[in-house]
């Protein structure tokens, strides 16, 4: 009978046993590929968010807990819009830009969204991801030039609304016209110069965004003034983003912002995700704490299960040595087995983790997940080694078993 026959009808006729120890191994490698999975994931969606978000100071109400930096005008809070009003006028060193907004959940053609209310030019001015599209207003504020993007070239704004997919410039909104996200205006249907009933008014559609990749693509955008009066908000806003100078974002801005608005809470972009990468360096260390651990007790259950197993079947051992096995052999049917569930641990604790990080990520953390091929190799890896070193010692007292000694206690 060959090797491999003697392996599986082990594992066939002792299911159980095995079943303890491939389920802890599988367990060490989900843990370790799913935190893995989502750590990585998540650092890439903070490069990625930093790319396309232009303002790198926010002005919050003071009651405001900071869960998510990109969409941290969701909180619901407001403040007054004479808060803009001061900034602007205190006229301070290194502020670029100022872009006010109040947000609110509403809904049209029976599909729910945000509904953002902006100030054109300093909106436009705020978003490096419209930057790129050349949707860049002069900014309000210092006219130090050390962090500005440079201005539309003049006389490109025709004041046509629909020429700005080939123009990119918007400088004026009117009080009852829609920028409509790419994604909305996909789900909605509709196009330039149609007309959506929002808060029991009638828009018109100026333009639709081109993709962004960002969480702007699914929001609609109306001017500030209209938004406050038909959600009778009065004038507020939800948030103050500041496109600041990157030296002084980092220095002494941030106690002028703090002095002049002592209201207000100011947080800098920078102290935010430095604090969610320490976060995540946290996680992924974690995460290679819980895989030894978990490896460590699935190799303790795998030698323990051996023990056992060499135990129980002493006859069986000593039956085959006397029919001419060699204690090589012996030695590879344990080691042969071990090898499979770690090799069985590690594909199947690989795609759990995969499942689970793909389920975990979009749903609880906002963070889309991508799969990551090269962890399946380390994790099967490590399961085999684990496995194959906590079987060594039971695979070699098998191997030195004595026949005669084994059938003399029978």
């Amino acid at each position: 009978m060959r090797l491999r026959n003697l392996i599986w009808k082990e594992l066939r006729q002792r299911p159980t046993p095995m079943f303890t120890g491939l389920l802890t191994v599988t367990l060490g490698v989900t843990a370790l590929v799913a935190i893995q999975h989502i750590t990585i994931s998540s650092e890439e969606k903070i490069s990625q968010d930093m790319d396309t978000l232009g303002a790198n100071v926010l002005v919050l109400p003071n009651s405001v807990s900071l869960d998510d930096y990109y969409s941290a005008d969701m909180h619901g809070k407001t403040m007054p819009e004479e808060f803009v009003t001061r900034l602007a006028l205190a006229r301070l060193p290194g502020v670029q830009n100022l872009a006010p907004k109040l947000c609110l959940e509403t809904s049209a053609e029976e599909h729910q969204f945000i509904l953002t209310g902006i100030l054109p030019k300093s909106e436009f001015q705020a978003k490096s991801a419209w930057q790129g599209l050349n949707l860049v207003a002069n900014p309000i504020g210092s006219d130090r030039g050390c962090c500005e993007t440079s201005a539309t070239a003049a006389g490109a704004d025709s004041g046509d609304r629909t020429s700005l997919a080939s123009t990119r410039t918007i400088d004026e909104l009117g009080s009852r016209e829609l920028i409509l996200g790419s994604d909305l205006a996909s789900e909605m249907n509709v196009g330039i110069g149609e007309e959506i009933s929002i808060l029991g008014d009638t828009f018109q559609v100026s333009t639709i965004l081109p993709a962004t990749g960002t969480i702007d693509d699914s929001r609609a955008f109306a001017h500030l003034h209209s938004v406050q009066e038909l959600a009778e908000t009065g004038p507020v806003v939800n948030v103050i983003e500041i496109m600041a100078c990157c030296d002084d974002a980092a220095g002494g801005l941030i106690t002028d912002l703090e002095a002049e608005l002592p209201e207000a809470r100011v947080v800098t972009l920078a102290q935010i995700v430095e604090t969610q990468v320490a976060v995540n360096g946290l996680m992924s260390r974690l995460s290679w704490v819980f895989f030894s651990i978990l490896l460590l007790v699935g190799g303790a259950s795998v030698a323990s299960v051996m023990y056992a197993n060499v135990t129980e079947r002493r006859r069986e051992i000593g039956t085959l040595m006397a029919l001419g096995a060699s204690r090589w052999l012996i030695a590879r049917l344990f080691l042969g087995k071990a090898m499979l569930l770690g090799i069985f641990g590690g594909l199947g604790g690989f795609l759990l983790g995969a499942v689970l990080a793909s389920l975990i990520g979009p749903g609880w953390l906002d963070i889309e997940v991508r799969l990551m091929p090269g962890l399946c190799g380390v994790g099967v890896a490590a399961a085999t080694i684990v496995a194959l070193a906590a079987t060594y010692l039971p695979a070699r007292r098998a191997s030195l078993l004595d026949p005669c000694l084994v059938f003399g206690d029978s």
